[in-house]
């Protein structure tokens, strides 16, 4: 339901993607109140320190008074890492939230790795999710959990299938410098990126025209191999290309880096584009790329 009270974003997981939404809607109005969660106590006490309302919640960690915590929120983002049974806010507190009647919407951060592998073909959100990774098993779950009660109670939740995540201090430019990069080349695999700039933007135009129960693609529209984007953080960085290293098992891979290679798809993007009117202020990792160096001389790190 739409209010003329305060807007009040709680962020479940104070992350990357969080950050930046609190500050760009207290820059734009510096009237809203921003509440968040966090697992670690040192930090608690940071985001205490910098005005945000926190609070200590995980899985095994509810709250004690969630609708007492919850109350007068009118904006939910939900940036939780799942586990086997889904989502843990789904777990903990989805029916409180329903009891809380200042909400207007929620908003779900998911994964492009629902879909799973296709082969190097283009998926968009009409695609059946069919995860190939035990992280894209689990956020599958999670945004079942939570479509299935919009169906059954008309709770006002959006999903957003993120690709992958960067902006400034989590970039190529950051890992070139610290020297923790590899540039590896596996025939034919392709992956979308998505700039926090314009994650922040796209959450933001969802909030001004809520559709409960769409699934939103956040990707740029330039999907690429990663040694591209290594390459051109090493040009911008004046550093000698490093040595090209062609995909196997005897890398010394995590396993995460081996799921990363193993999914191939291009991710679609122009339901932002048409439904929430987006233009991409990074439409591709080479603009990313020259925005962060731009700002880190700044001193923006």
């Amino acid at each position: 339901m739409t209010t003329n009270q305060p807007k009040k974003l709680f962020c479940f997981g104070y992350g990357y993607v969080a950050r930046h939404l609190a500050k760009e809607l207290k820059e734009q109005d510096p009237s809203w109140q921003i509440c968040g969660t966090t697992t670690d106590k040192e930090k608690l006490a940071q985001m205490r320190a910098d005005g945000i309302k926190a609070y200590l919640f995980s899985d095994k960690m509810p709250f004690n008074d969630p609708l007492f915590i919850l109350r007068d929120v009118t904006h939910i983002l939900i940036s939780t890492p799942p586990h086997k049974d889904g989502d843990v806010v789904f777990k903990a507190h989805a029916r409180d939230i329903l009891q809380i009647p200042t909400v207007e919407w929620i908003g779900y951060l998911s994964s492009s790795n629902v879909y799973g592998n296709r082969d190097g073909e283009w998926v968009d959100e009409t695609a059946e999710m069919r995860p190939t990774s035990e992280r894209g098993t689990k956020r599958a779950k999670a945004e079942t959990q939570w479509l299935k009660m919009r169906r059954i109670a008309g709770i006002p939740i959006n999903i957003f299938r993120l690709s992958g995540i960067y902006g400034v201090g989590r970039s190529a430019i950051s890992t070139v410098r610290a020297g923790n990069s590899k540039r590896v080349h596996k025939e034919g695999h392709a992956f979308n990126r998505i700039h926090v700039d314009d994650i922040t933007q796209i959450l933001i135009a969802s909030m001004g025209h809520p559709e409960p129960g769409d699934v939103y693609n956040l990707a740029d529209d330039n999907p690429a191999q990663s040694h591209e984007l290594i390459s051109y953080a090493c040009e911008l960085l004046g550093k000698t290309p490093l040595p090209l290293l062609q995909y196997d098992d005897d890398l010394g891979m995590s396993p995460m880096a081996r799921s990363f290679y193993k999914e191939n798809k291009r991710v679609s993007n122009k339901k932002i584009k048409e439904k929430l009117g987006i233009t991409l202020k990074h439409s591709d990792y080479k603009s990313g790329l020259d925005d962060i160096l731009e700002k880190n001389k700044q001193g923006i790190v």
